[in-house]
């Protein structure tokens, strides 16, 4: 655990020493890093994290969005990553408003990013520039709206 702490550490380092200005926050939780990009940095920070040799963070395990609703920037999408070759986890946090919220697709650096991405955008309207394929995944096609959103009526509509 140790040497996992010590690696995060120094992948945040080699992240800022890359681009300062990539690095809006950092916040430790629990034990768990995470790293505030803004959004215009998104798909330059994570094709470093990836080609990067002492990091390699090539696996992107998983998407999800947290809405804030009523606050803006209300949308926060959590972007975990894992360097199988150093044993290393790191989340990346890319805050939108809550107006047309949309962010460029990664979908060129992590595959798996491609039904993560259809997710967000099906159940929180999450548009993902540059997404191959940006349809609906788990709700029908005629479905009216988000259903994860905070402010989606809690019987649906009619």
């Amino acid at each position: 655990m140790e040497s996992q702490e010590i690696g995060k550490h120094a992948a945040l380092q080699k992240l800022r020493d890359w681009d300062n200005q990539a690095v809006a926050e950092v916040i430790e939780f629990r034990g768990e890093t995470t790293v505030v990009i803004p959004p215009q940095h998104l798909v330059r920070v994570a094709e470093y994290l990836v080609s990067e040799p002492s990091l390699r963070f090539t696996f992107l395990s998983d998407l999800t969005t947290v809405d804030r609703f009523p606050m803006e920037l209300r949308f926060e999408l959590n972007y975990h990553l894992l360097s199988i070759e150093r044993g290393l986890r790191l989340r990346l946090l890319v805050r939108l408003q809550g107006a047309e919220p949309a962010v460029a697709s990664v979908t060129g650096i992590w595959p798996t990013a491609n039904w993560h991405e259809r997710e967000n955008f099906d159940l929180f309207g999450i548009r993902f520039h540059g997404h191959p394929d940006l349809r609906r995944i788990l709700m029908p096609d005629e479905w009216e709206g988000h259903p994860l959103r905070k402010d989606y009526p809690v019987e649906g509509f009619r």
